[in-house]
């Protein structure tokens, strides 16, 4: 492993390196016949319910201002540039055209308002696509959008012109030319290379002003759009409030929107609770915390809420935790006044209790106002396996790892407390319900404990391989281990160390902070709360020099840095993708410094006595103990973010940890801050085992490909890892991404990618574990907005509902919730389950499904060809 501050890979961009089709080390695996199946598992495996209040137009009310948080306002309106977010993908959608956009099962549906049709009509010797345009979109300024917009794009994005500073350009690198059709609505691209995601590009479409210049370009939207084509526009965007005002388009020729005005307010996720209570916002994304509070509050209708450990956990009892009638009142000896300044300090006690109790029960009355909506989100969280250097370099040791994992025991304890589907994905290139999912884990196996154990002993690791003295080299950073041991020996010799029993104390106090049974939320069971995991989001944000990092680490992102501010390709974490109807890309940044020497300084705990809390799936013993090879113990670096949002997420790996026990492994877990945990750890490699998400894609051959390629040496001697921060790869996986990003004939290119994903599987770099929780607070008379899952938001059909168009109207369950019948009850059934059931919701025709996919479910299929 590398020491912190020694960059053992880097990224790069993939305009400015060759990619070759490796022909060697193809990857044979004899239980790949069922991955070349023809798409029956996506019937088996539905897509999650969306939950956003769904009401048709005519029962919401004209008018209105929507508050809608983000986590930061944007230092970019540019989504193609390195430092643009969340935020900046958010806004793009709502006052940019996009040509397509997803729908439910995250498939890609054209866009009426801006095409009529789009289609492949030729295939030799050039792929050529023809864009019809609608003939009333228009730019704000009056221009009609045509193929001078086309053309500024691609030009800004095809990677050849180094003036641009781009931070991705896949798919712009392979077009010849552009050109006007038979008219002025008419697009003919040409491609010099067929490209299978062509529904990818130009989304969304900037006007050619931007575009047209490399100044115009890198700063001439970075805080202003002089022309937009969407059904809001850009009114203001203020950095001192912290709020970016969008108002309706004039010139918008859909359907009118809704809302007259869109206030998109910069609130850390720390604080949204306590902005929900007062009332300022009307809709944001929150944790699970969060959402107990929420439905604890509506439960006690308004009341006080628990006051004596009944309430939600991690921050959510807040001031109240561990209140009770004994703790409240006075002592003997402070009533009889023994101890002047131990009465005061209690009295002062008491009355901070009463006032923290006070504001915690406004707050509760303040959230008893708001509903949950929740879905699952199209991202999955993985274990990563650094397979750079150290025993996971072999690949029978990474499997043995994966094997001892009981990934739905993981998955429970994250989804079921919310009444989530709990079901492991299957795959890493789609997601249940998607049209290219397949489930093609059976390449490595399930949880089997034996099996595992008989992997490490073929691999050398053996319970007596470690009796030598342990010469300090362990699997995590050797140079950060021997100065660990240095630090602690300084401890122990000046009388500050800790002993073997103070260290299992303190392992013990560990276990019980992070785990959600132990911090006082009444529940017994060993099932951890809902995960709010959702922080570390590769490109969740994609990433820039200097890029924002969410206040309370809930956004950790990579890092962008190779001593130019151009950044060109990166295949999955750009923030539009991350965004429901996002295009491809969800880009990481092109290239990563080194960070710099020192910058982390990491809390380590160690695991090695860890109880083996899991329930493996074949029996087998514990070893006696720590396996061992050649005088060294099996110890892996267990890297976790440290920060107050990743409890739930420590928990996780504390559960792994135990799993890991049970066939021998030793994890000495690293609790690092937040601002390094990616920068200083993932992405410079300096971990061996560590917890991050990716999100889902429309466009897998795209984005899949620099997450899983195989790395390859670079000519400075450093590694080329794109975002395959696990450093695991064959040049089989790259030859088949490449084939698939090339195949036109839609199910062989979904053969091509599920193959991939088999051998991604067997190389074990990657694990996903659990599909990501989407929670969102709304008020109840919000419609068509909440938990979106996969679908692009409609923002002309966002509102509020019309309490006096109410009416009679039945109820009718949604596509989303159709396709999920059997696998979870819609969150709108069940009070208990969910507050959308409450009186509020239930007489306005919350049931129908105007969709965020309303115009596009049957947006021509056969003109996509």
């Amino acid at each position: 492993m590398s020491q912190v501050g020694a960059p053992r890979g880097r990224t790069c961009s993939r305009t400015i390196r060759s990619v070759a089709l490796l022909t060697s080390g193809v990857l044979a695996l004899p239980v790949l016949a069922a991955c070349t199946s023809d798409g029956d598992e996506r019937s088996k495996a539905p897509a999650a319910a969306q939950d956003v209040g769904p009401a048709a137009r005519d029962r919401i009310a004209d008018g209105g201002t929507l508050r809608w948080a983000v986590d930061t306002v944007p230092t970019t309106l540019n989504t193609f540039q390195a430092d643009a977010d969340a935020a900046t993908s958010r806004i793009a959608g709502a006052v940019l055209p996009s040509l397509f956009t997803l729908d439910k099962t995250g498939r890609p549906q054209r866009n009426p308002d801006y095409l009529e049709s789009a289609k492949i009509i030729e295939r030799e010797p050039k792929q050529i696509v023809l864009y019809k345009l609608n003939q009333q979109a228009v730019w704000s300024d009056g221009r009609e959008l045509g193929a001078a917009d086309f053309v500024a794009q691609w030009r800004a994005l095809s990677g050849k012109d180094s003036a641009y500073w781009t931070a991705r350009n896949a798919g712009y690198e392979r077009i010849q030319k552009i050109e006007r059709g038979a008219n002025d609505l008419e697009v003919r691209v040409t491609f010099n290379k067929p490209y299978a995601d062509w529904r990818a590009l130009f989304s969304p479409l900037y006007p050619k002003d931007v575009m047209g210049a490399p100044n115009s370009f890198n700063d001439g939207a970075r805080a202003k759009l002089k022309a937009t084509a969407g059904p809001f526009q850009l009114k203001e965007m203020d950095r001192a409030d912290r709020e970016i005002t969008l108002v309706r388009n004039p010139r918008w020729w859909g359907a009118r929107p809704k809302l007259d005005t869109i206030v998109l307010s910069a609130v850390p996720r720390d604080k949204r609770a306590a902005a929900l209570a007062a009332g300022t916002l009307d809709l944001a994304e929150i944790d699970s915390p969060v959402a107990e509070r929420i439905t604890q509050a509506r439960h006690n209708k308004g009341g006080a809420g628990p006051q004596t450990g009944a309430g939600p956990a991690s921050g959510a009892r807040g001031p109240v935790a561990g209140t009770t009638a004994a703790s409240a009142s006075p002592s003997s000896a402070e009533e009889d006044g023994s101890d002047e300044e131990r009465a005061e300090a209690a009295r002062e006690s008491r009355e901070k209790k009463t006032r923290a109790l006070a504001k915690y029960a406004k707050e509760q009355r303040g959230l008893g106002g708001y509903v949950v909506r929740k879905s699952l989100e199209p991202a999955f969280t993985q274990l990563a396996l650094n397979g750079e250097t150290g025993p996971l370099a072999d690949e029978r040791v990474r499997r043995a790892v994966a094997r001892a994992l009981d990934r739905k025991k993981l998955a429970e304890a994250v989804l079921k407390p919310l009444g989530l589907p709990a079901n492991p994905p299957g795959s890493h290139l789609a997601l249940a319900g998607q049209h290219a999912y397949a489930d093609s884990s059976d390449a490595l196996g399930d949880q089997n404990t034996r099996e595992a154990q008989a992997l490490l002993a073929d691999a050398g690791w053996t319970p007596g391989g470690a009796v030598k003295k342990d010469d300090g080299t362990k699997a995590g950073s050797e140079a950060d281990a021997d100065k660990k041991k240095d630090k602690d020996k300084e401890k122990g010799e000046n009388g500050s160390g800790t002993s073997g029993t103070d260290k299992k104390k303190e392992e013990k106090k560990e276990d019980k902070e992070a785990d959600p049974k132990d911090s006082g939320s009444g529940s017994a069971s060993d099932s951890d709360r809902a995960s709010d995991e959702g922080a570390y989001i590769v490109g969740d944000n994609k990433p820039g020099r200097g890029a924002p990092l969410s206040e309370t680490g809930s956004r950790v992102i990579a890092p962008a840095a190779v001593g130019q501010a151009r950044w060109l390709d990166d295949a999955d974490v750009n923030a539009q993708d991350r965004q429901p109807g996002g295009m491809a890309g969800a880009y990481a940044p092109g290239g990563t410094a080194a960070p710099s020497a020192g910058s982390a300084s990491p809390s380590t705990t160690s695991s090695a006595s860890a109880s083996a809390s899991a329930s493996p799936s074949t029996s087998a013993s514990p070893l006696p103990g720590p396996l061992g090879k050649n005088g060294k113990p099996l110890t892996l670096r267990f890297v976790l973010p440290s920060g107050p949002g990743s409890e739930q997420l420590r928990t996780v790996g504390q559960k792994i940890a135990r799993m890991l026990d049970r066939i021998g492994i030793r994890t000495e877990i690293t609790k690092v801050a937040d601002a390094n945990y990616f920068k200083d750890h993932v992405a410079s490699g300096d971990y061996d085992l560590a917890l991050y998400s990716w999100p889902a894609t429309a466009y897998p051959a795209t984005d899949g490909r620099p997450i899983y390629a195989k790395p390859v040496p670079a000519s400075d001697g450093s590694l080329l890892v794109e975002q395959n921060y696990t450093r695991v790869g064959t040049d089989h996986i790259n030859q088949l991404f490449d084939q698939a990003a090339s195949e036109l004939d839609e199910k062989a290119a979904r053969d091509l990618l599920r193959r991939a994903d088999a051998r991604i599987w067997a190389a074990a770099g990657s694990i996903p574990l659990y599909q990501r929780p989407q929670l969102v607070a709304a008020k109840p008379a919000v419609a068509n907005a909440g938990a979106f899952a996969f679908a692009a938001p409609r923002y002309e059909d966002i509102g509020f509902k019309d309490p006096a168009k109410s009416g009679p109207e039945q109820p009718q369950k949604s596509a989303g919730a159709k396709e999920t019948a059997g696998a979870t009850q819609s969150p709108e059934a069940s009070p208990k389950e969910s507050p959308e059931a409450s009186p509020e919701e239930s007489a306005d025709g919350t049931g129908n499904d105007t969709g965020n996919d309303s115009g596009n479910e049957s947006a021509g299929e056969s003109d996509e060809q």
